[in-house]
Order: C-alpha cells, then structure tokens, then sequence
C-alpha cells in the first residue's frame, strides 16, 4: 500500500482555540479536579474553577504589562504545574509559547528568543535567568524576564503577574482570548537540530486542536473523565505538550513531576491510569528490574523464566491466543514478577504511550505481555506530535500503528514517508527556503522510510539523510541495528557507521547504571570505570554477543563487523544528543574520528 487515509469525526471551527476548553470545564465540570500539583511532597488537587481563575489572572498581568496580540512569550522550565498554567495564560492574553529546554546554553536560548523575537520570557530558576541574561543585550525585543522560583523576599512569576493584573478587567482578558482564531498562531517550537540551527515550527491553534481530537479519538479508553496522567517528559517536546493539553480537554487529571530521580516514588503516590515516555525509560524500567533479579542466581532463573513468558504470552496474543500452558505459567509469574512491574508505574497504569524514537519489538512484547501495552506511535515537531499512533483496539508490534483521524500518510517512490492533515505545520519561521523544501501541496517531506501494510500500519524503516552507503555501493539504515544494541542493558548508545567505508562498524557507549550490576556478577569491582574496560576481553564478549543479535536482523552486507566502545557516554553537555535525547551524528563523527578511523585501519 503507498497511501492510508483515516477520516476526520470532527472538524476545527474557524473561530476556535485552545483557550475555549478553560472556561468549558470551568463553567460546566468546576469541581472536577483537573491537576494534581507537589507542594511540600503532597499532591494538591486543583479543579477547573480555580485552574480557570489561576490563568485569568496571570493573562492579565500579561496584559497589563503591554503584551500584544500574537506577541511571543518565552517559557523556559522544567515539566511542572506552573508550565500549564502559563501556556494557558499565554494563550489567553492572545500571545504565542515559545518553549527553551530549561537546559538550553545561553547561546541556545539567545537564537530561539531571538529568531522567534520573543517580546517577554518566563524562567523558572536563577540558573535559567543567569543564561537569559548572558544574552540579553543582543536580544533587542526582549523586554520582562519573569522567574517563577524567584530569589528569597521577591514575589514568583504567577504572583508578580496576578499583582500586575489586578486593574485589568476580566472582560478584556476575555476579549482578547476570543479574538484568537483557529488560524493563528499557539506556538512556535524549535526542532531539535540534529544538524544545523534548531528550525521554529509554526504551529496555530487549528494544528494543536486536530491533534487533541484525534489523540482522544485514538485512546477512549485512556481518556475518560476521572483518569489521570503523571507527566515527566519536558513539556518543551511537542509530544508532552501535546498529551498536556489534551488532558484538559478530556478532563483528564493530570500531574507533572521532573525529578526523574523519584519518578519510582511519584508514580505510586499518584498512581495514574497511563503513562506518557520515550523508549529508553521503558528500556530503564525493565533493565533495572532485570538487573535487580539478576543480582541473586534464584531470582535470575525466575526473571528470565518470566520474560521469555511474557514475551511468548503477548506474541500468541497475535496467532490466535495463548494455549493452557502459557496461560498457566503467565499466570503463575503474574504473582511472582509482573506485579511488581505494574507496581512500579503505580499499580493502576492499564497502558502507556511511547514516541520520539523506535521502541525495540521484543521490549514491547514485554510490557504487553507483562499487562502494560505500550503503545507506539509516530509523529514530529511538524505533526504536532504523533501522526500515527497503536491504540487498545489496533495495535501491531513492530508498527507505529495506523495514521489519526484526519491525517493522510503517504509512501513516496523512494520510500520517503509523506504527511498531509489538519496536524501538519504551516511554515518554519523566517526560513522560506526550509519551507518550500519540507512542504509540497500541503505534503509534509518527513524525512523519514517507512512501509504501510495492507491495514494502513506504517513501519518506520529509517531515516533518508542517515543512510549509509558503504563503498561497495551497499544502502544500510543504521536504525535497526541501533536500536537492537540499545536493547541491550549493558548499552547506553551507539552509532552504526561505514559511509564511503568496506564495512560497517559502531561505536558504542555503557549504561554507567547497569555497569556496576554487571561487573558484580563477574565477581569484579564495581566502581571500575567505563574507560578502564573498553579493551576488557569479557566485557567485549558480552558486546559482541549484542552485535551479533542486531546482525540477525539485517543482510550480510549491512551487518556490524568492527566496533569500538567509548569511555564516556553519548551526552547533551558533550553537544552529542538534543534536548529531546536524539543523536547528533555530526558531532559525534566528529569528536570520535580517531575512534572511527580505527575501526578502518
């Protein structure tokens, strides 16, 4: 199949916006509990009313500080309750988000607030606004920094700007709200920049609600009033921005924690019915559970017993249902192992949804097979997050599911995976020529292989400016491999490489939280480092054993011959992963040439 269409149930009214569902569940569901907020360790309910209230009044302190309609207004935080509520309050005074990773460089957040000539800029930490005001002088529209945590004896962000607006008249704040038209812009995102400057896309309020609709169309079950959602992914990345906004539109409870540290600790003490992650934290999850069974030889019979149980339990699932037997040894290690699982997402989680990256199949078998499927979807900064999502109903491992309600995927004769919907951007701003490459008669070019099946389930093969052709001519898409070896616990990251080469090697990196397991094990010292061991003979073994699994899965041609572990990670401070925990292949190539060389010598 090279096209797959899924209708749309409804359609964005011209004069729709995001705001509209603020006061909807205010008028009408006032006391139902929208957030969940930490103070002092405790989880704090909020309901719609005050939620509403909350936002009324920091718009208006926008307002009273001079702000303008369509005006952009920095956001620089980490994921917590107060991101909500100035998104919101943004909207309302009739402005524009533009989110920072609140660990941006200066440099970082001088070229998104400049570019996107940002009139005002919300911060949350004096680390923040120590980068803000490195940059300040070169940023010409720049006028209020506001910070949320403010410094001892000075009013935070919400109070300065609720105390600002108290001469403002409800009616104006609801005035300018309602001059928003569905056409407008909501936010300006920048991509990840995995090569080059980060790219602002526009997305209006149209895109941002087509996305909602359709994310609720695809979860009924996810999104009932009454659920709950804890989110910990920064709410800077366009798919927890995404799954934020839609959980108060279907009144979903929704709480928002960054300490990934006590993520363990805030998901039993909010206990939500789903999760929202990117594959390395389900990878995370099970590696830590397997690393603790394996610490002791009874308990490492077991868990491996389980897994492979699991695993079987959920492929039968696709062959026409699991026997007596498997149902009798899955339900036996239910008690034993899958539990605790289930208990460290909270003990009430029934599924999660993955994006940002490919989740490895046998991972996913996994969770399914453990009772938390996870479902795996597909989008970018440009779809508004996903575009192609699984849902409880459809849902095919290995696949990235079918596309959402009003979206038209499209398979282009060289692979490439083509976009086209009321999810699709408008333009990149100030970069015509990015614009007129990335979009063709309303078709998003997403860069992007992929395949769909005779069902409309779109697979994603690689990604069109990563593939490698070897010097034998030979066409090799390093994604499957990779995310094959990052499977492994012992593997943190790696990049396939063998462009102009005879062969294709790798360079890979150790989970530095696996590590220690792994050298007890061996009956080694714990505390030997990565650099010490990148010649180990066993500590090879145990990665090539990783290789040649990944091998398994591609031709003789495309396999891995050569690799080299590295002695330190892959990280965001080295400037060799985004914000968003992708690649910089670039920067990698290019701190690790004499690594990559001797792969070829």
């Amino acid at each position: 199949m090279r096209e797959f269409s899924a209708p749309a149930t409804t359609a964005v009214a011209e004069d729709e916006n995001l705001t509209d569902m603020v006061w909807a569940n205010a008028e009408r569901f006032g006391s139902t509990v929208s957030f969940r907020r930490r103070v002092e360790g405790t989880w704090v309910d909020v309901t719609a009313a005050e939620f509403a209230a909350q936002v009324l009044g920091v718009a208006k302190g926008l307002i009273a500080a001079g702000l303008q309609p369509g005006d952009r207004v920095g956001l620089m935080s980490r994921t917590r309750y107060e991101w909500s509520l100035f998104d919101f309050a943004i909207w309302t005074a009739g402005c524009a988000t533009v989110p920072v990773y609140e660990t941006s460089s200066a440099d970082q957040a001088e070229w998104i607030l400049g570019d996107s000539g940002a009139k005002a800029v919300i911060v949350e930490s004096d680390a923040n606004r120590a980068e803000v005001d490195k940059v300040r002088d070169r940023l010409d529209e720049l006028g209020n920094v506001w910070q949320i945590d403010a410094p001892e004896g000075e009013k935070g962000a919400v109070d300065e700007l609720t105390g600002l607006g108290a001469g403002v008249e409800d009616h104006e704040a609801h005035e300018r709200r309602r001059g928003v038209g569905a056409d407008d812009l909501a936010t300006l995102i920048y991509t990840s920049g995995t090569t080059g400057r980060p790219k602002g896309c526009v997305l209006t309020h149209r895109n941002v609600l087509a996305e909602v609709r359709a994310d609720i169309e695809a979860f009924p079950q996810l999104t009932q009033q009454g659920n709950s959602m804890l989110m910990f992914l920064p709410m800077a990345h366009v798919l927890a921005r995404a799954i934020a906004v839609m959980s108060v539109y279907a009144r979903v409870t929704l709480g928002h924690t960054s300490d990934i540290k006590d993520l363990v600790e805030d998901l039993g003490s909010f206990r939500p019915t789903f999760v929202l992650a990117v594959p390395r934290v389900f990878e995370k999850v099970y590696n830590t559970a397997k690393q603790k069974a394996h610490a002791d030889s009874k308990t490492k019979v077991i868990f491996d017993k389980a897994e492979d149980t699991a695993v079987a339990y959920s492929k039968a699932q696709d062959e026409g249902g699991p026997g007596l037997g498997l149902k009798v040894k899955h339900a036996v290690f239910d008690k034993l192992v899958y539990h605790k699982l289930r208990s460290a997402l909270g003990g009430r989680c029934i599924a999660a949804v993955s994006g940002g990256a490919p989740l490895g199949e046998r991972l996913a078998h996994f969770f399914r097979g453990v009772g938390v499927p996870v479902l795996e979807g597909y989008g970018l900064t440009e779809t508004t997050a996903a575009a192609a999502v699984n849902v409880q109903d459809g849902f095919k491992i290995g696949t990235v599911g079918k596309p959402l309600a009003g979206t038209t995927v499209r398979i282009a004769d060289d692979n490439e995976v083509l976009v086209k919907g009321d999810v699709v951007f408008n333009r990149y701003w100030n970069n015509d020529d990015a614009t007129a490459t990335s979009l063709e008669d309303g078709w998003f070019h997403t860069g992007d292989l992929g395949s769909l099946d005779d069902e409309g389930f779109l697979r994603i093969t690689g990604r069109k400016k990563e593939i490698i052709v070897t010097a034998g001519g030979k066409n090799v898409a390093p994604a499957v491999l990779e995310d094959s070896l990052r499977s492994h616990p012992l593997i943190s990251q790696c990049m396939v490489v063998g462009d102009q080469k005879p062969f294709i090697g790798a360079l890979v990196t150790l989970d530095p939280e696996f590590l220690p397991s792994w050298l007890a094990n061996k009956g080694r010292d714990q505390n030997t480092t990565a650099a010490a061991l990148v010649d180990d003979p066993e500590l090879r073994a145990e990665v090539q054993a990783a290789v040649d699994d990944a091998n398994e899965a591609v031709s003789k041609a495309e396999r891995i011959k050569q690799f080299r572990i590295l002695p330190e990670d892959f990280t965001e401070a080295t400037g060799e992963m985004t914000p968003s925990m992708k690649l910089k292949r670039n920067k990698v190539a290019e701190n690790h040439s004499a690594e990559i060389e001797a792969i070829y010598s």
